[in-house]
């Protein structure tokens, strides 16, 4: 069978896509886990946001897809139901599938009749698509299938979830040879995505992995990993992300990776991470000495909160907790930024601010620390994805303000506090990250030199959209800037012209399941 599998190209604020395009390592493993005879093909649409509905029409045609697959995260619902529309408008007889976080934890928005899918595989995918596709083309039936709801009729079929996978053989590398398009980047150089393990045990209560696959931490064995680093690395990647949801939460085993990618030969290259303060201040120098010797050079800090009451309103306090002989001692965040930054590496602040209790004054304190300890910042707004425990307290608080999901990307606030206005706590970030962006170039000119020197001005041009002349010489206020900058925000999440009449679905073009068979 033709597969071709894509991801949406809404993309996060926080980085120029020119300089930052990473590739989806769920599609990359689908690819890699089903059977080898099946002609599979990914196209990563963030490559090529100035252009998706000619891309994905040319793809259409060339591939003639049996089966089209979709990955969407909530802010790209809106997107990803306008590439479905055009695929079912190109390629009628094509079984449309979705899955990602928003179709595992939203299902019932993809089994409405105006919805161009067929099937929605929920949660992990490597093995439900695999049993989907054999199903398809055996012609078997779909009810035997975990984790799988399907379109029978007017209806959709919901079975079983699958159980999460301990992550052993069952499921094989990634298939990065499958994809169609080029251009991942990270300021020039060319970037890969690794995952050494899955899953979390932590319970934030803005965070969609536990709904998404329960509190559960599996991992690969080493072997494999290195092996990984390898195909990322003979495949041109000369900087590598790891994205595991919570690689610090076995610091043994982390040490060890570091190890293994020095021992190995790997440490030529950079790399990227994700962390928690309490593991990383635990650790000291011995942790962050590996690290920088094994070639990380940024680190995203879970640092969340630097209040304790909007920690505890989070539920990220203990993961922020320095600990002593098992016994609390204080806040890990300071030990752990000094720590790295001896070391060498760069740190990603991830902040949240804009919780239900929220003041200017508490807001301004969490900028006030990526002022002066992050070296770039990534300060999002807590924000209502199906499912997690957030969401459910914002109703019944009745904070939420807007409902349109193409703008819950983490940098738009859909929230209110109990005294400030959604509008006010984005300005506040707004107005402050900007500059908190620029610091961040010397590091950059200094590793990076050839492309900052080629794209300093498109860089510092994305950071300040909105500002014009008028705002540097005080003929207009910041808050005209920031509406300005809100609109441009607006513009870039449409990646389609104005839809004209509807020529796709109906009764008789449509793939229907009956009896379980497509």
């Amino acid at each position: 069978m033709n597969v071709l599998l894509f991801s949406m190209p809404d993309s996060f604020e926080h980085t120029p896509p020119l300089a930052m395009r990473m590739p989806n390592g769920a599609l990359a493993s689908l690819a890699g886990n089903v059977d080898p005879h099946h002609r599979v093909a990914i196209a990563d649409l963030v490559l090529v946001q100035s252009h998706v509905p000619q891309t994905v029409e040319r793809l259409v045609r060339e591939i003639a897809p049996d089966v089209v697959g979709l990955s969407v995260m909530t802010f790209q619902r809106h997107t990803a139901r306008k590439v479905a529309a055009l695929v079912r408008t190109l390629r009628p007889q094509a079984t449309i599938v979705v899955g990602g976080y928003d179709p595992s934890l939203a299902s019932h928005l993809y089994e409405a009749p105006d919805v161009d899918v067929d099937v929605i595989v929920r949660g992990e995918g490597d093995a439900t698509f695999r049993d989907l596709l054999r199903a398809l083309e055996s012609g078997g039936d779909l009810r035997g299938i975990p984790g799988l709801s399907f379109r029978e009729g007017g209806t959709f079929v919901r079975n079983p979830a699958r159980a999460v996978s301990h992550l052993g053989e069952d499921v094989r590398p990634p298939n990065r040879a499958a994809r169609v398009l080029t251009g991942y980047t990270l300021l020039g150089r060319p970037i890969d995505i690794v995952e050494t393990s899955r899953g979390c045990t932590y319970d934030c209560s803005f965070c969609s992995i536990i709904e998404m696959r329960g509190r559960n931490f599996h991992t690969w064995s080493l072997e494999r990993v290195i092996a990984d680093i390898a195909d990322a690395k003979s495949r041109g990647a000369r900087a590598v992300f790891l994205v595991d949801d919570n690689i610090t939460l076995n610091v043994a085993r982390f040490k060890a990776l570091c190890q293994a990618i020095i021992d190995a030969g790997h440490d030529d290259i950079d790399y990227v991470v994700q962390g928690m303060t309490s593991a990383i201040a635990s650790s000291g120098a011995e942790l962050a000495s590996l690290m920088s010797r094994a070639g990380f050079r940024y680190v995203f800090l879970g640092i969340e909160n630097v209040l304790d009451e909007d920690l505890a309103f989070l539920k990220a306090k203990a993961k922020n907790v320095q600990r002593e002989g098992g016994r609390s001692v204080g806040s890990a965040t300071l030990t752990a930024v000094s720590l790295l930054h001896q070391h060498g590496m760069l740190v990603v602040g991830g902040l949240i601010v804009g919780s239900p209790d929220d003041t200017k004054a508490s807001i301004e304190a969490n900028l006030d620390f990526a002022r002066k300890y992050v070296d770039w910042p990534y300060i999002q707004h807590p924000t209502p994805y199906p499912g997690t425990p957030m969401t459910k307290d914002f109703v019944e608080r009745n904070l939420i303000v807007n409902d349109a999901v193409e703008e819950y990307d983490g940098t738009t606030a859909v929230v209110r506090t109990e005294h400030l206005s959604a509008e006010d706590v984005e300005f506040m970030r707004w107005q402050a990250e900007r500059w908190m962006k620029v610091r961040h170039m010397p590091d950059a000119l200094a590793h990076d030199t050839w492309f900052v020197l080629t794209h300093w001005y498109q860089m510092l041009r994305h950071t300040f959209r909105g500002t014009t002349l008028r705002t540097w010489l005080g003929l207009e206020s910041t808050r005209d800037a920031f509406r300005r900058y809100k609109a441009i925000r607006r513009r870039e999440r449409e990646f389609f012209p104005p839809a004209g009449p509807r020529t796709g679905r109906d009764a008789t073009a449509s793939p229907t399941l009956a009896h379980g068979r497509v």
